[in-house]
């Protein structure tokens, strides 16, 4: 699976430099125990997907802590200096270098995005140049491309309600083919996290596993 490259989007889960909003409606050493749940689960779920997978972590003194989450089932790759879309950029960049025809970039932030959704997103790339899906929260939780880096990455107002919006106000040559994938929401607020407490209790009531251990048992004590 050389022509399929998947980079998964991390940060080290710090006290106070991840989850700013749960971190002022709790503390920032629990909105680092969210962050660190959430990542874990993602890279479980993720870890069986038929590609090349890559994190794609920050910052560079987290190497040790993210070689010890990607054991075997990852490549680590450090990201790049600059904001959000020009370290997308980069390692989109690196990959369409290294002859990987199709390359998508998911976050840590959607624990229950289905791995089928992933699988769905590099087929849409056979006859797209750019896929995306959007979050709920008016970002995307996944980005995909088979050409060039799409002309998506600067002057976005990143960690906005508007960053989709924008992104595709940037797709103004028609020569750009796209492809949207279903919404999926992602977990910032604490809004956020009573729908995922929902989602996990609806989905145990109908004999449904959400495979997302270190997420459920932290949401257990959640009130």
């Amino acid at each position: 699976m050389n022509d399929r490259s998947l980079g998964i989007f991390a940060k080290q889960p710090r006290p106070g430099q991840v989850k700013s909003r749960l971190a002022s409606a709790r503390s920032p050493a629990w909105a680092a125990q969210v962050a660190d749940a959430l990542l874990r689960d993602t890279l479980a779920r993720l870890a069986q997907l038929k590609a090349r997978r890559f994190l794609v972590y920050s910052p560079n003194l987290g190497k040790e802590y993210f070689a010890a989450l990607a054991g075997d089932q990852y490549q680590l790759i450090p990201q790049e200096d600059g904001d959000l879309g020009r370290r997308m950029e980069q390692f989109i960049h690196g990959q369409l270098q290294a002859g990987a025809p199709r390359v998508v970039i998911v976050g840590a932030d959607s624990p229950t995005l289905p791995p089928e959704r992933i699988e769905q997103a590099f087929e849409e790339l056979d006859r797209a140049d750019l896929v995306i899906g959007p979050a709920t929260d008016g970002g995307y939780y996944l980005l995909g491309c088979s050409s060039l880096p799409p002309p998506i990455f600067d002057g976005i107002s990143w960690g906005s309600e508007k960053v989709l919006w924008e992104s595709i106000s940037r797709l103004t040559d028609p020569v750009w083919r796209l492809a949207l994938l279903p919404p999926c929401p992602d977990v910032d607020t604490i809004a956020d996290l009573w729908a995922l407490k929902g989602q996990i209790a609806g989905l145990r009531r109908a004999g449904v596993d959400p495979k997302i251990p270190h997420t459920e048992r932290l949401l257990q004590d959640f009130s």
